[in-house]
């Protein structure tokens, strides 16, 4: 009976992996041609013929600057914030088994804003609200780990402590923007919508590094996250560590939503969307890579529906991706409930 079996199952995976290459390359072709019209985009008006050679860096004069300079970084940027927010956010809902746990629901983002906005109403830019973001992540992250340890952690109490901590971190929030001053308010709102406009080449080489270091990790975590499914007794049957995983996954996927949220500010719902609607187009729970493109695509589309939507533009990015992630965390917890 195996005999019989395993042809039908090879046919299976193949069919699986066929899919799952097709989808992604879909993805690839939306996600260039965003980005292509996003570097289109703008109000400043440039011949195509002058457009075309300053996006590859060999342009000069107005077109250099406004399309390799500005255009350029920015849609790179949207590129690969929107795949880290979506690696950080299929990484989360692997490790609890949930797929409402994503950065933003743990309070990781909440804890980036918090330290980023106790150092933006300080008068810092730059590189010190980059640096504050990551450690106010990270250090969330820890937290969470360690309030949620009780003779190992389980996937629902670090939800809940997750969920605890991102309250504190949002009161500490608010509380520093009542004290700041209008102009350090000011910075820390446009920061806390999430926006790209201050997007340029150090991003993107900031964004692309930690994107290459934390698809390597992820892929040596791959097997051990796998086990997760069986749950925590087979898992350690298996051989798998899992305490030590849960931690080093757990602190991975906030280090990959800390740097993009240094760069980008905290853009809601990517991180929560992108793992199931690519585990839906794959029809499978392992799909790293598509959440990584889906997570892309909804960034960079958004961003170009903020740049020239009629009437409203220009807007922060991340109301875009709050207008598309309300409704669907709705429907996530409405089909949930459902399959319940």
């Amino acid at each position: 009976m195996t005999d019989a079996l395993l042809p039908l199952l090879v046919r299976e995976r193949r069919r699986d992996r066929t899919r799952s290459a097709l989808v992604c390359l879909v993805l690839s072709v939306a996600i260039l041609a965003f980005a292509a019209a996003e570097i289109l985009a703008g109000s400043a008006d440039i011949a195509l013929d002058d457009m075309i050679p300053a996006a590859f860096g060999q342009g000069e004069g107005l077109a250099a600057y406004v399309v390799f300079e500005t255009r350029v970084p920015r849609a790179l940027v949207a590129l690969l914030s929107g795949a880290l927010f979506g690696l950080a956010g299929h990484l989360y809902q692997r490790l609890v088994g949930n797929v409402l746990a994503t950065p933003d629901i743990l309070g990781i983002s909440a804890g980036a804003s918090a330290a980023a906005t106790a150092v933006l109403t300080l008068g810092a830019v730059g590189i010190g609200v980059q640096v504050s973001a990551v450690v106010g992540a990270v250090g969330v992250a820890a937290l969470v780990f360690l309030l949620s340890w009780h003779r190992g952690v389980s996937p629902y109490r670090l939800v809940l402590v997750g969920i605890g901590i991102g309250a504190c971190a949002s009161a500490v929030t608010t509380y520093l923007v009542t004290r700041a001053d209008e102009m350090s308010v000011e910075r820390a709102l446009r920061w806390m919508i999430g926006s790209l406009s201050g997007a340029d080449w150090a991003g993107v080489w900031v964004l692309l590094l930690t994107l290459a270091v934390g698809a390597v990790l992820l892929l040596f975590a791959s097997r051990g996250l796998r086990t997760f499914a069986l749950g925590d007794d087979l898992a350690a049957a298996l051989g798998t560590r899992v305490s030590r995983l849960r931690f080093g996954s757990l602190l991975l996927g906030a280090g990959l939503a800390a740097v993009a949220t240094s760069i980008t500010g905290p853009i809601g719902f990517v991180a929560l969307v992108a793992g199931p609607l690519a585990a839906r187009l794959v029809r499978r729970t392992d799909a790293a890579v598509a959440a990584a493109l889906v997570g892309a695509v909804i960034v960079v589309a958004a961003d170009l529906i903020a740049q020239t939507a009629p009437f409203i533009s220009p807007v922060p990015t991340g109301s875009i991706t709050a207008v598309i992630g309300a409704p669907a965390l709705i429907y996530l917890l409405v089909h949930g409930r459902r399959r319940s």
